[in-house]
């Protein structure tokens, strides 16, 4: 007694090689789609809880926003230490 996956093998074998190439194609897209992990209903994705928070947020004042360049920024900083 064949498996149905024996069945469903020995019918792919008939196709013609441009077919069993669609055919391969559909399965492998079907099985990439059934593997992700589907996000429950009631869930938001993280980034758009952080865009939620930060839109929440007070501005965040900067120290010495007259400098540009960061690495000057940074270099200021620490010479305060």
């Amino acid at each position: 007694m064949n498996t149905p996956l024996e069945e469903a093998l020995a019918l792919a074998l008939k196709l013609a090689p441009k077919e069993r190439l669609q055919l391969i194609e559909q399965v492998a897209s079907s099985v990439e789609h059934d593997m992700e992990p589907a996000m429950p209903a009631n869930e938001q994705h993280w980034g758009q809880t952080l865009n939620q928070l930060l839109d929440e947020m007070e501005p965040i004042e900067l120290l010495y926003p007259e400098i540009e360049d960061p690495v000057e920024w940074v270099k200021h900083l620490r010479s305060e230490k």
